[in-house]
């Protein structure tokens, strides 16, 4: 299942899309500010963003640029009322996919989340080869020189993480936070090396090296 965050302040309307995409099968959480769509997407799984431009504590412009910096992969469109053409050239510029003007047809918008999303699957962005490494994610199957690899739940999380924004650096609370923050539990810097360093002696050897720790400041997979 396909989850999505929905981010939009009119609470009718936001119920209204919620309601049409949970009906088409689509998981879906919501938020009607900035600041709460931060909270759930370092929390939570998220594959495509609908989002507002005008928001209650900034524009939705600037929300974008956050996501797009955390997973670039990441799907965004914009659902607005702002209809000139510089706020939509506004839109693409932060990274979004689309930009769709209210009021919309609401069968022409899941057309297009199907068409996206079934991209982004084809794109293999959870998939990973070389000549000794294999990571097929959606299959949940890790092998290593031909010998298949038992990847603990937390170390399948972080090579989610890790694939979705590969060559991308991602700091230690950015880890924390979609780790384990959403299961209730504290974890801290020392327990994510940790983790790190198990994963790294599972998949890497002196020929071959996948994550490079950035002293300081976190983690960026260069495989």
């Amino acid at each position: 299942m396909h989850n999505i965050l929905v981010v939009e302040d009119d609470s009718d309307l936001n119920q209204a899309v919620c309601y049409a995409l949970q009906k088409a099968g689509y998981g879906v959480v919501s938020a009607e500010s900035i600041a709460e769509a931060r909270r759930i997407f370092v929390s939570r799984q998220v594959e495509l963003v609908l989002l507002d431009v005008n928001l209650p504590d900034g524009e939705g412009y600037t929300l974008c640029r956050w996501l797009k910096e955390q997973q670039a992969e990441l799907p965004v469109i914009y659902l607005t009322a702002r209809d000139l053409e510089e706020d939509a050239i506004n839109g693409y510029e932060s990274g979004a996919e689309d930009y769709i003007m209210k009021p919309f047809s609401m069968r022409i918008l899941l057309h297009k989340l199907d068409v996206i999303l079934r991209r982004n699957s084809r794109s293999g962005r959870l998939i990973f080869s070389d000549d000794h490494l294999q990571i097929d994610l959606e299959q949940a199957v890790v092998t290593v020189d031909g010998q298949e690899c038992s990847v603990t739940p937390t170390e399948s999380r972080m090579l989610r993480q890790f694939l979705i924004n590969r060559g991308q650096l991602l700091t230690y609370d950015v880890l924390l936070d979609r780790l384990w923050d959403s299961g209730g539990q504290f974890v801290d810097k020392h327990a994510l090396a940790v983790n790190v360093n198990r994963l790294r002696a599972k998949l890497e050897d002196e020929q071959h090296r996948y994550i490079s720790n950035v002293y300081g400041v976190g983690y960026q997979w260069i495989g």
